[in-house]
Parts: structure tokens; C-alpha cells; sequence
């Protein structure tokens, strides 16, 4: 019995509650967690109540909270029925792409309907990878279709750990030959002579994050050999200097700490056959005083050019912990406040 025979019954005693049977018991066990700790999630999140009853649930709530849920478990069924595993980030992810866009981050013209019937997934060595938001979707969706696109909002939303899987996907498909990653290491200055050890030794914790998504996507034994034969480059914006970058996938993280110059620089390496994207939060700029962040030029100077997109988030498409959303709410209103 597939997942499409989960249907209420014709008859319902209580308008408020609708019963979905779920044909495998084992499936249903996994569905529900450990000490039904996933429905806790979903009736958390939702303001229902769900009810096991043998190898049915019982949905009580609103109509339109009690809706969702069952749209949630029906989703959350499929991936198990086809051999995939649910955790808590999954659950989030099914829950969130049923709000609504609005204030989501997703802008006019990035053709929501297109996404409707169908699902957007990434494929890597290790991991299929889902977009957990609207906009996370209309990003994915966009970095396939543009060569050359802008991520940004803020921190958590899954800018550059998207791109990296999309880089991956492409790598593996043979669409690019390499795939280089980039952040400006301006934390360093000269302090970066001070550091102990080789010039990678200096500079490769500010690449971690970058190596951290990799990992990801890439049993480590293969990551190690690809980024000896080349074919995975991680380095610093200032060493892309004169390079042209022709059949790569380019990353550039943390834009918002390019200068203007060095913004510049990047984008022109742009070569045949590569795609490139740009991601940043433009509240997090380090650059010193009255320095002007290349990724704000870009937004303004490039805005026009159709062939490149721009994908904003807002702290409602933030994946991390639930407190990461909450703390750049606060934030974002303390800098609205006057003084």
C-alpha cells in the first residue's frame, strides 16, 4: 500500500481530527521517534495533538495547524518509504515549506509556483540535501540556472553550505572539472605573520568552515586526494589575484569583508564553462572604518544584469539552533532603535 492510499476515513466523529493509517508498522515506529519524540516536535511546532492508535495517528487540532501536520507526516512517511532517515532538522525543513512566503526572503520574480509538485534535491557523495525553506529553494534552484549568483542574509541560513553541496552535485556530475572556495581573511592583516607554521598552516583556520562543508558532502579520504590533484582548491580572495577561472565551480564566502577592489577582481575571473557564486551578511562587516564592502557595491552596480541572480534571507530561513533566529531578531531590532 503506497502512501497515496493514506486517506482519512469517509466518517469523522470529531470535525477537529482526521486518522492517517500507515501501512508499515516499522516505518510508523521511525516515523514517531524515539519515545515519540518527532510527534512532540511536530505537535510543538504546530499546536496540535497527535494520537497513536495501533498503526493509525490521530490528528486533533485547527483545521488549518491540523492540515499541516498531516501534510508534515505524510512527507516525513515518504522519505522513509524511500530509505531515507528523519531527524529534527528534517522535521523543521517539512514544517517550515509549509508557511507561507511571506517575509521569508524569497522576492517577486523568483517563481515560487515552479517549485509546487515537485522537490528540489541535491546529490553528493554522502548526503542528499534538501532545501529546508522557501527561499533555501528558490537559492538552490537559482544557483543551477544562473552562471553566476548572490546568496546573502544572515548567519545559519544556509548560504554557502548550499552552494557547496551545489558545487559537489556538479563536481560529481562532470559538469565542472574543479571547484575552488574562497573567503577574504581579513581577520588576519598582518597579524597573519605572526602565526606559527607555513603559509597553509596560517591560513587554513579561516578556511575551516569551508573544509567543514566539504566533509559534508565528501568521504574525507577523497576530499584529501582531490585537493592534492587540484581538482578541490581552497584559498584566500588575495590569491585569485590574475587567475582566470575557466570549467570550475567558484565560491566565494563571506563577501560582505571584499573590498570594492577585490569584489571586483573576483568577478572578472569568471571564465568558460565555470558558475560562481557570491555569498555574505551584510551585518557582520570587519573591514576597518569608513572601507567600503564590495559585496554592498556589487548589489547596487550589478543589480540590473538578468543573467546574474540575487537570493536574500531573512532569520526566519535560519536552520541552525532555534536561538540563532531568535538572537538575530534581537539584533536586528536593537539596530533599529534610535541611538
Amino acid at each position: 500500500m503506497g502512501l497515496s492510499e493514506l486517506t482519512p476515513p469517509p466518517t469523522m466523529q470529531d470535525a477537529h481530527e482526521i486518522l492517517l493509517e500507515f501501512p508499515d508498522n516499522r516505518l510508523l515506529i521511525d516515523l514517531c521517534g524515539e519515545f515519540d519524540r518527532n510527534l512532540a516536535q511536530i505537535e510543538q511546532k504546530l499546536g496540535v495533538n497527535i494520537l497513536r492508535r495501533g498503526n493509525q495517528l490521530a490528528i486533533v487540532g485547527e483545521t488549518d495547524a491540523r492540515d499541516q501536520a498531516v501534510r508534515v507526516l505524510q512527507n516525513l512517511y515518504e522519505k522513509l518509504e524511500a530509505g531515507r532517515s528523519i531527524d529534527a532538522g528534517a522535521i523543521n525543513g517539512e514544517i517550515r515549506m509549509g508557511d507561507s512566503g511571506e517575509d521569508t526572503g524569497v522576492r517577486d520574480g523568483d517563481q515560487m509556483e515552479l517549485f509546487k509538485g515537485g522537490k528540489i534535491e541535491i546529490k553528493t557523495r554522502k548526503k542528499l540535501i534538501e532545501p529546508r525553506t522557501e527561499a533555501q529553494q528558490a537559492y538552490v534552484k537559482s544557483l543551477f540556472e544562473h552562471e553566476m549568483g548572490f546568496g546573502i542574509g544572515p548567519a545559519g541560513t544556509g548560504k554557502t553550505y548550499l552552494a557547496v553541496a551545489v558545487a559537489v552535485n556538479m563536481f560529481i556530475e562532470g559538469k565542472v572539472d574543479k571547484i575552488l572556495l574562497s573567503r577574504p581573511a581579513v581577520e588576519a592583516g598582518e597579524r597573519l605573520g605572526f602565526l606559527p607554521g607555513d603559509m597553509k598552516d596560517k591560513v587554513d583556520p579561516y578556511m575551516q568552515p569551508l573544509y567543514d562543508a566539504l566533509g559534508d558532502f565528501l568521504p574525507g579520504k577523497q576530499v584529501t586526494k582531490l585537493i592534492e590533484e587540484k581538482k578541490i582548491e581552497i584559498a584566500p580572495l588575495a590569491f585569485m589575484r590574475g587567475r582566470t577561472l575557466s570549467n570550475a565551480f567558484v565560491v566565494l564566502d563571506e563577501a560582505q569583508n571584499a573590498t570594492t577592489m577585490q569584489m571586483k577582481m573576483f568577478l572578472t575571473r569568471l571564465g568558460e564553462g565555470s558558475r560562481m557564486v557570491i555569498t555574505g551578511d551584510r551585518s557582520q562587516v570587519d573591514l576597518p572604518r569608513g572601507v567600503q564592502s564590495g559585496l554592498r557595491d556589487a548589489e547596487r552596480i550589478l543589480a540590473g544584469i538578468p543573467d546574474i541572480s540575487f537570493n536574500y534571507f531573512t532569520a526566519k530561513d535560519v536552520v541552525r539552533h532555534h536561538l540563532v533566529a531568535k538572537i538575530i531578531h534581537a539584533y536586528d531590532k536593537a539596530d533599529e532603535q534610535p541611538g
